[in-house]
């Protein structure tokens, strides 16, 4: 199976531990994974903006960089639904529509398409509140929303439980927005931070000594907060903790 790595443009060049640990979890299940080096953006920024024809030509390069692959895996819920629901700045051909329709995110990767069921290297001792990401949880279905009727179902949560040790904490307000949001957080700077704050606040009452999402951007704003608060959290991507980071 020949899989494109996608490192998300934050994650490149703020946390480029969590594309290393993508790319080394990856091939501990015998994966033939591929990083193109000509990748840059997905063009979510842009398209968040509004500056929907801006995003044309970094669209356009993506699909050129991940065309010909069997999958393409990300470590970003949101550059996924991205890529999934909104690639639509260039004509919908039908290599671009392959392209969209073979994108995943690690998360669902991993619990959708391999129905991986266990990480013998994984060992996390500590206790873990586990952050959803508003779009890996409602664009592309990570878990059930709390909001919704329905049966329960978490794949993070699943493959969190594979891990010895680990232990989830409960949330008052598990499904709330921490207020990254992208270009949210620099047009309404006020309202993110207080979105922040209520969130690292839940956390810590929770007892969590970890925070884990499937996205480090939400993470890295959650970071921020929690530092500017005092309050003794760490933060760490999915990817991380699935294989093996040694807290």
């Amino acid at each position: 199976m020949r899989i494109g790595l996608f490192v998300p443009c934050y994650v490149d060049a703020f946390e480029p531990e969590v594309g290393i640990a993508t790319l080394e979890l990856l091939e501990r299940f015998g994966l033939d994974v591929e990083y193109p080096f000509d990748q840059t953006c997905c063009g979510q920024p842009m398209a968040n903006t509004g500056c929907h024809a801006e995003a044309a030509a970094t669209e356009a390069l993506f699909v050129r960089n991940f065309s010909g692959f069997d999958y393409v895996v990300a470590p970003s819920g949101s550059c996924v639904h991205q890529v999934r629901e909104h690639l639509t700045a260039i004509p919908q051909t039908d290599e671009v529509l392959a392209v969209r329709s073979k994108t995943f995110e690690l998360v669902e990767f991993l619990h959708d398409v391999l129905k991986i069921e266990e990480f013998p290297w994984a060992a996390f001792p500590h206790k873990v509140a586990y952050h959803g990401n508003c779009n890996a949880l409602r664009g592309i279905h990570h878990a059930r929303p709390s909001e919704i009727v329905a049966p329960f179902f978490s794949k993070p949560l699943d493959l969190l439980a594979k891990v010895k040790g680990i232990e989830i904490v409960d949330l008052a307000r598990p499904d709330e927005c921490c207020g990254f949001g992208g270009t949210f957080s620099v047009f309404e700077p006020a309202v993110s931070a207080k979105m922040g704050y209520d969130k690292v606040a839940d956390q810590n009452r929770a007892g969590a000594e970890y925070v884990v999402s499937s996205d480090s951007s939400c993470l890295m704003h959650q970071k921020g907060c929690a530092g500017r608060l005092g309050l003794p959290l760490k933060y760490l991507h999915i990817a991380q903790v699935l294989n093996g980071a040694a807290a």
